[in-house]
């Protein structure tokens, strides 16, 4: 029998991926570049495959490696949930989180069930309102913690996760043929509204703003029923809809970028381990999308990479 894989190994090996250097992952783990070299060829002669490969100054995954990544961010995640379970000392308190309601529906289930097993004392308060009024509570203090639409011009936040921003139409309706095209978005400071209004400006496109509004719900309805084209991060698509490129004559949109914004809090050390399931989870969350089917799985929440949506790919309706 072959013997278990070496968590701290797994730890550097982490921190390698995600650093891209030897050198700072050396400093994350507090270990001289030398010892982690000798981590990292005990575990690639532990695993029989290569694990890393230069690109230029960089270390890049091979595809084995990135194969290992998955693994070893569960295994790790495990060790803490199974030492969590026998502190006496586990974190106690109340914690306020916000996020925006498209986020909260595609990945709050993932994060409040990794969270609330390895800290069942800990009572999460969660609020979903759009990212400017989380912002604003942020800044007022009444949240500990917010899960938001980075924006350079906001700053603060702490990037975890980019999705493609996607144009999207109902798939059983030629609403995207229109002349003038109907469209239903955030309110008017929703920075994906104003992007997805400056490429069309900028192609001469016809529209109107048929619906507004900061609920996500209101705009998939919106889409679904054909009565309007929207944009949304790849996390927000749902069945019955299609995925519009440039063939149907729509330019590209900038990625979508997921950050975190923490408050001022008393409890900095709850805050500090939510940010860290936080991150972890939406790694380890994948869009549920067949990418060479066309399925939509609601439960697949797979340890890989995200798939990326492909223009005109239809998901299957209710």
């Amino acid at each position: 029998m072959k013997a278990p894989l070496d968590l701290d190994q797994l730890q550097t090996f982490i921190s390698i991926a995600d650093t891209g250097s030897f050198t700072r992952a050396a400093e994350e783990v507090h270990r001289t570049q030398s010892a982690v070299s000798m981590q990292m060829r005990r575990l690639e002669e532990r695993i029989g495959k290569p694990l890393f490969e230069k690109e230029g100054r960089s270390n890049r995954l091979t595809e084995e490696g990135d194969k290992l990544l998955s693994y070893a961010r569960r295994l790790l995640y495990l060790n803490r949930e199974t030492l969590a379970a026998f502190d006496d000392q586990r974190l106690e308190g109340t914690i306020r989180i916000g996020t925006p309601d498209d986020y909260a529906d595609r990945f709050l289930p993932e994060i409040m069930a990794r969270f609330t097993r390895s800290n069942p004392r800990v009572e999460l308060t969660v609020i979903c309102e759009p990212t400017p009024g989380l912002v604003e509570h942020i800044k007022r203090g009444n949240l500990d913690l917010a899960l938001v639409t980075h924006n350079d011009v906001r700053g603060q936040s702490e990037v975890v996760r980019r999705e493609p921003l996607l144009w999207v139409s109902s798939a059983n309706h030629a609403t995207h043929e229109q002349e003038t095209l109907p469209m239903a978005f955030g309110r008017p400071n929703c920075i994906w509204r104003r992007a997805a209004v400056d490429v069309l400006d900028l192609q001469n496109r016809d529209y109107r703003i048929l619906f507004t509004s900061f609920s996500a719900t209101v705009i998939t309805a919106a889409v679904l029923s054909g009565l309007a084209i929207s944009v949304l991060p790849e996390c927000a698509l749902r069945p019955g809809m299609r995925v519009l490129g440039e063939a149907d004559g729509f330019g590209a949109l900038p990625d979508c970028r997921i950050g975190i914004m923490r408050g001022q809090t008393s409890r900095p050390e709850i805050v500090d381990a939510l940010a860290r399931h936080i991150s972890e989870s939406l790694d380890n969350i994948s869009v549920p999308l067949g990418e060479e089917t066309g399925t939509f799985d609601f439960a697949a929440l797979a340890f890989a990479k995200m798939k990326r949506s492909k223009p005109n790919q239809i998901l299957p309706g209710w």
